[in-house]
């Protein structure tokens, strides 16, 4: 099939391309030599097959597009002005929602967040995990669950590094959702390696000793996950979102996680691969665990890898995508 997305999600978009289509990702140009959201094209940090392909707005009016993959409700009038075409009606489209009910400005409030494309019957929405799926008031909308699809990085995990990681992006601007503000109580526990985007000023905010929280800004992916590997224990402080492709590809490296029980993660953390609590206490005596236990770091970071492989690998995600955009298709 020939389909077009938007680059919107750099980590969920690296496993769907590596599937047996052609993707189309919309690039336009945007001020000061930027991308605009509206076409940030193929992806920088992460290594996208050439069936991926960069296409401009012109451009893509000449190609025979099968089937569109929305992740907005911007891509709806996106298609609409650049095929005009409607998605749902003379275009098979689906609808992919990445997020928790709640994260977005409109949302409502949870859980009676009403899902923006509630009262449409033409357009299936796929979520990624079924915690999204429970807490949106779908309305009549079709409705399926296509949990996430990591590509391998390798059992990388060493553990040399007596270290907390955690990987967030944008903390400052997202606080409480995110965790940030647990950070002190962690760093009381561990020396804690921050990865991620948008950190400048996390020390300031949340009173963060530098000597004791490294902050490490927008790594590569691959560095990341190497960086990752060296440290002892992966902590997912992350109080509501969706379920945090971090935390599945630090089970893939074989990391032991702790992590709050909080959305999805109770279900992709099984017993043995880590702690889950909603005591923040109950999280940093675990970290203090892992740090003076390696063999317990290592016994819990295998479990993790297992569990993370058997629902989470790539072959299945890329089967249930086939499924279901064979269906709309047809």
């Amino acid at each position: 099939m020939r389909i077009l997305l938007w680059h919107v999600h750099g980590s969920w978009t690296t496993a769907f391309v590596q599937g047996r289509h052609e993707y189309l990702i919309p690039v336009v140009d945007g001020p000061g030599g930027n991308r605009s959201p509206d076409g940030l094209g193929r992806a920088r940090t992460w290594d996208w097959p050439a069936s991926a392909r960069e296409v401009t707005p012109e451009q893509l009016r000449a190609e025979d597009v099968d089937v569109v993959v929305l992740q907005r409700t911007r891509d709806l009038e996106l298609v609409r002005a650049w095929l005009g075409r409607e998605p749902g009606r003379d275009l098979p489209a689906v609808f992919l929602e990445h997020n928790a009910p709640g994260l977005e400005p409109g949302d409502g409030p949870v859980p009676h967040t009403r899902h923006p494309l509630a009262d449409r019957d033409d357009v299936p929405i796929a979520h990624v995990t079924h915690f999204n799926r429970l807490f949106y008031d779908n309305g009549r909308a079709p409705t399926t669950v296509i949990e996430h699809g990591i590509v391998d990085p390798g059992e990388r995990w060493t553990g040399e590094l007596a270290r907390a990681a955690v990987v967030t992006n944008e903390p400052v601007r997202r606080g409480r959702t995110v965790g940030a503000d647990l950070l002190p109580g962690l760093a009381a526990a561990a020396p804690v390696d921050v990865f991620g985007m948008g950190l400048a000023g996390l020390h300031e905010r949340h009173g963060l000793d530098p000597g004791r929280v490294v902050l490490f800004d927008d790594p590569p992916q691959a560095a990341m996950h190497t960086e990752l590997a060296r440290r002892r224990v992966y902590v997912h402080p992350v109080r509501w979102t969706s379920l945090g492709l971090s935390l599945l590809e630090a089970m893939h490296l074989g990391m032991p996680v702790v992590a709050l029980a909080t959305t999805e993660v109770v279900e992709a953390v099984p017993p043995g691969a880590g702690v889950l609590s909603t005591r923040p206490e109950v999280l940093w005596d675990a970290v203090r665990t892992y740090l003076h236990d390696e063999d317990a770091a290592r016994l819990a970071g295998e479990a993790a890898r297992a569990a993370a492989l058997e629902r989470y690998g790539l072959p299945r995600f890329l089967s249930d995508w086939d499924t279901l955009l064979e269906e709309v298709t047809r």
